[in-house]
């Protein structure tokens, strides 16, 4: 790959899961900071994703934005890095299946658990998710299952499993997903991949240079 990558991001985001897929699949990129309510919203990055929202890549003539189409896009351009099940096989389906679970109703479930706004009882055909029980016990299944299969979700450790992984770990520390004994043990190994650290320390450590340059200025 000659194409330069952007990571547009902010360290207290979604931002770090974009950056976690980057690291595990080796790539060269340039990080572009962007802040809350100015430069999100300013006309030159509205351009590129009107959403306002970071992460975003941009990649040669191409813009990438929500984390999930992030990693499965960046798992397609690095082939080599077998974070995708091939699409010949049947493990692609689940690949699949569990990458968008994560994207849709296990993180939209969780975040109207944060804000107490989670449908209620004659409302709950109308959610995408059904009920905060609903995608727990789905969430379970997927990682027994993933445990039963030597701790993966569809074979090797892939995308689906960083994306799924990532909003297990933000959503136990802040107490939207309960942090059953499956998902500890599911979790512990994938917090341990070197990119995960990596990425992980360069986050903390952008988060601490803008936390003291908002403390100087």
């Amino acid at each position: 790959m000659t194409e330069a990558i952007t990571l547009y991001t902010h360290p207290w985001s979604r931002g770090r899961i974009a950056r976690w897929m980057l690291e595990e699949c080796g790539a060269h990129y340039d990080v572009n900071v962007l802040q809350y309510g100015t430069s999100m919203k300013a006309p030159d990055f509205l351009a590129l994703n009107p959403m306002g929202k970071v992460p975003t890549i941009h990649h040669g003539k191409l813009v990438v934005s929500e984390a999930a189409a992030i990693c499965a896009y960046l798992a397609e351009q690095f082939p080599d890095k077998n974070l995708a099940p091939p699409p010949t096989i049947p493990e692609r389906g689940s690949y699949y299946r569990w990458l968008f679970f994560a994207a849709g109703p296990l993180e939209a479930a969780a975040t109207a658990k944060s804000m107490g706004l989670l449908a209620p009882e004659d409302k709950r055909t109308q959610a995408g998710y059904g009920t905060y029980e609903d995608v727990m016990r789905t969430l379970e299944f997927a990682v027994d299952h993933a445990l039963a299969r030597g701790g993966h979700l569809c074979g090797p450790f892939s995308a689906a499993d960083l994306y799924l992984g990532a909003h297990l770990s933000w959503g136990m520390q802040f107490k939207t997903i309960e942090a059953r004994p499956a998902f500890e043990r599911y979790l512990a190994p994938i917090l341990q991949r070197p990119a995960y650290v990596k990425a992980s320390a360069l986050d903390d450590a952008l988060a601490a240079e803008l936390q003291a340059a908002a403390k100087a200025g």
